[in-house]
């Protein structure tokens, strides 16, 4: 019991909301004082709460960009992958098939949230970032050693060690930027986002060549993984968490029925189902296809680093773009944007329409996909459940990235029909 001398604070205000002045009161009581004596302080500024800056904050955005480099940047690399093996290295396979693994690896980055969002709500970043690190390198190793035409070993390594390695530093590494930042947010997320978009162009342009150079298959993987291992320790010595884990952590049954029940967020869950349902298409086959299309090998081999670079632009821009026109609004308007291109993938005949298509579909994907983890967090009136919901919806519209690229490979056939996947991940666009 505390001590009769002992001062009392009592917090009687409401809790600090985005872009709202609202504050509370600090009222400090002591027994047997006149209501005339008590002392009224002033409340805990913004910056007290959120730094908005400073040398931990800006350290902690840098370590978070080079995990979504290495993890998520990686995994949308796949297309380089999807066309060695195709052609090169598991020839005996169909399309469809290859595509599991690269949909298997992205499904997992996304769906593996749900643990790793509730052990990061338990105070297990720390453990995760080293965990997936650890894991994220020696899968690579690994698949450094896999024969041709050995697709068991490909799949294990890439598609099934790799995914659950990237998924486990995907969530943790978002969120954690959120102890430092509110005002700002939306704009530092949007430029953590991009993290993965300049690794989807900057690891194309490595593989490609060495895939294709003289170390072959076994040192190319090599290389780039221990390119891989070397900026997930730079991330991990970088990052660093500030607020202690709530005191209670978050029941994610209780949490998923408030998602149920928060309409918004629901309805967002499902449009990103739809998205990334078709999002993938032209990430793991825009490379194969102007190949097929007969456009130079030069530039095919660059066509993903075309895409990707405009999609990093998409995706620094959003953040400017939504602060003038709302998050929700920017995330329609690239949704019915990538829904055209995507049917547009349908006329892809020579180098000018390849150019045109991968530069637009890039530039609207990354405006989405900059959005998309702002918007879950303004869609979240409690921040100590931000963890959760995101681990909730990023395994929930995951499924659409697991499905959905192999549904487009079986719909390319052997014949390589190009018109019926364009048309299909199109319309799922369109009906988000």
């Amino acid at each position: 019991m505390a001590s009769e001398f002992e001062p009392q604070s009592l917090y009687t205000g409401v809790p600090y909301l985005e872009d709202k002045q609202d504050s509370g009161i600090l009222v400090e009581v002591y027994p047997d004082t006149k209501v005339s004596d008590i002392k009224v302080s002033d409340p805990p500024s913004l910056s007290d709460e959120f730094p908005e800056g400073g040398l931990a904050a800006w350290a902690t955005v840098f370590g978070a960009f080079l995990v979504q480099f290495s993890g998520y940047g990686y995994a949308t690399a796949f297309g380089v992958y999807q066309d060695f093996y195709t052609q090169h290295y598991l020839t005996k396979e169909t399309s469809s098939s290859i595509s599991w693994i690269g949909s298997l690896n992205m499904f997992l980055v996304t769906s593996v949230g749900l643990l790793s969002g509730s052990l990061y709500d338990r105070g297990y970043f720390y453990h995760l970032m080293i965990v997936g690190s650890l894991l994220q390198s020696f899968c690579l190793f690994m698949l450094s050693l896999a024969k041709p035409d050995q697709y068991y070993q490909i799949f294990l390594a890439q598609g099934l060690g790799s995914g659950i390695a990237a998924g486990l530093m995907f969530v943790p590494s978002t969120a954690v930027v959120s102890h430092y930042f509110r005002r700002k947010r939306t704009l530092v997320l949007t430029f953590v986002a991009s993290g993965s978009s300049l690794g989807a162009t900057i690891h194309p342009i490595m593989l490609n060549n060495l895939l294709n150079g003289p170390l072959g298959f076994a040192n190319a993987v090599r290389a780039s993984a221990g390119l891989i291992s070397g900026l997930l320790l730079i991330a991990c010595l970088c990052m660093r968490t500030r607020l202690d884990p709530p005191t209670t952590p978050v029941n994610y049954i209780v949490a998923a029925k408030k998602c149920i029940r928060d309409v918004p967020f629901s309805l967002m869950i499902a449009g990103g189902f739809l998205f990334q349902t078709g999002f993938y298409y032209p990430m793991f086959f825009f490379q194969l296809d102007t190949i097929k299309h007969g456009i130079g090998a030069t530039f095919s081999f660059y066509s993903l680093v075309v895409l990707n670079a405009s999609n990093c632009v998409g995706r620094v821009t959003s953040g400017f773009i939504a602060a003038l026109t709302g998050v929700p609004n920017v995330t329609i308007v690239a949704t019915v944007s990538c829904s055209i291109l995507n049917l547009g993938l349908i006329g892809l005949s020579n180098l000018g329409s390849a150019i045109a298509l991968g530069v637009l579909y890039g530039y609207f994907a990354g405006l989405y996909i900059g959005a998309w983890v702002p918007l879950m967090a303004d869609l979240t009136p409690d921040l100590s459940e931000l963890g959760a919901r995101m681990g909730i919806c990023f395994c929930l519209s995951g499924f659409g990235s697991l499905i959905g690229t192999p549904i487009s490979g079986a719909l390319l056939t052997s014949n390589y029909t190009w018109w019926i996947p364009a048309l299909f991940s199109g319309v799922h666009f369109a009906s988000w």
